[in-house]
């Protein structure tokens, strides 16, 4: 008897292409949620990040609610929200309405990490000092207000003797899955701590996912929500009919990591004869190649069983693919077939 294979879910941050304008990046992802819903993916979630040329997903909740609603079963949510960019009844208000919009379907993925650079994170906070000491140190309680506050009896606020009731919407009657993200050991130890579901960002880091996650396992603490550790893993895929055309397809999304890594100039995602026309440093080519040994890339038997491998590596029954594979010229700028082939060719 063959052994289960993982689930598969989605991780995406709306990628912007050199012929795409934000709307059209909005409804390339709502076509890419629809088949993933269509496909039987187990949940869709959406990254944070700000002021980045390749990257339209700057505010997880309004797509939450764009493609919850252009959907009917995949569950879906936030991978994540950078609590310390926000006020946590913001964030509670924000989840609260989508779970009661969408019961049942909801997930709040939390970071700790600003998703930007200094300068966004300072605008984003008003102004008040950026993202501060004060805010990273204050985290775990800031994740304890949010889960209070998102729940249907509210919390009790004491301000000068007096108790106020403060509930994230009126008349909850269910409340969003909590998850903690991390690449690094602190949010393992955190989601350990309140037994809360955890995810470590393979897919960006690479390095040092089975020790964070043997971390958590080791260290969790059951809660009335969760009685063992619950986790996934994630990961950049580009999948395809051959292993040559899923390289090719590969090479924008790895050029954009590579800018990022080496502190080029961010730009729009290149399409991939636009990719093809760059040369590069020996160095930078080699760094590329290291990046694409961590991702799935290839033809479709290559690529599932390289997911599965991964999943029996790190002990996990679901595997988060974040689908980065290009566009060739001409493409409609609406849309991301070569994403949607991903999906399909993984399903």
């Amino acid at each position: 008897m063959s052994e289960r294979r993982p689930a598969l879910s989605v991780l995406d941050l709306v990628p912007v292409r050199t012929d795409q304008t934000t709307g059209d990046a909005v409804g390339a992802t709502l076509s890419l949620a629809r088949a993933a819903d269509d496909l039987g993916y187990r949940r869709y979630w959406l990254a944070e990040h700000h002021n980045m040329p390749a990257v339209a997903a700057t505010n997880p909740p309004v797509l939450i609610g764009l493609v919850a609603g252009a959907t009917s079963r995949i569950r879906v949510g936030s991978g994540g929200v950078m609590l310390p960019n926000h006020a946590p009844l913001v964030v509670a208000e924000q989840f609260a309405l989508l779970e009661a919009a969408f019961p049942g379907r909801i997930d709040l993925g939390i970071g700790r990490a600003p998703g930007s650079d200094p300068v966004t994170s300072y605008a984003l906070r008003h102004g008040a000092g950026g993202v501060s000491d004060e805010a990273v140190t204050h985290f775990p309680e800031y994740v304890d207000n949010v889960l209070a506050m998102m729940e249907p009896s509210g919390v009790g606020l004491a301000i000068q003797g007096r108790t106020y009731p403060l509930r994230a919407t009126p008349q909850a009657t269910s409340v969003p899955v909590t998850w903690l993200l991390g690449s690094s050991d602190y949010s393992a130890r955190l989601a350990a701590e309140k037994g809360m579901p955890y995810v470590f960002a393979h897919h960006f880091s690479g390095s040092g996912t089975a020790e964070a996650l043997a971390l958590y396992r080791e260290s969790f603490r059951p809660s009335p929500e969760l009685a063992e550790p619950r986790t996934f893993l994630t990961v950049n895929a580009v999948v395809a009919e051959t292993e040559e055309e899923a390289a090719r397809l590969a090479l924008p999304q790895l050029q954009s990591m590579l800018a990022l890594r080496t502190g080029q100039e961010l730009r729009p995602q290149r399409l991939v004869e636009e990719a093809e026309k760059v040369e590069l440093p020996q160095p930078h080519l080699e760094l590329m190649q290291q990046m694409a040994e961590r991702w799935v890339i290839g033809a479709p038997d290559r690529a599932r069983a390289r997911i599965d491998e991964l999943a029996a590596t790190y002990g996990v029954d679901e595997v988060m693919v974040h689908p980065v594979a290009g566009a060739y010229t001409g493409t409609e700028p609406g849309a991301s077939p070569a994403r949607e082939e991903t999906l399909r060719l993984l399903a």
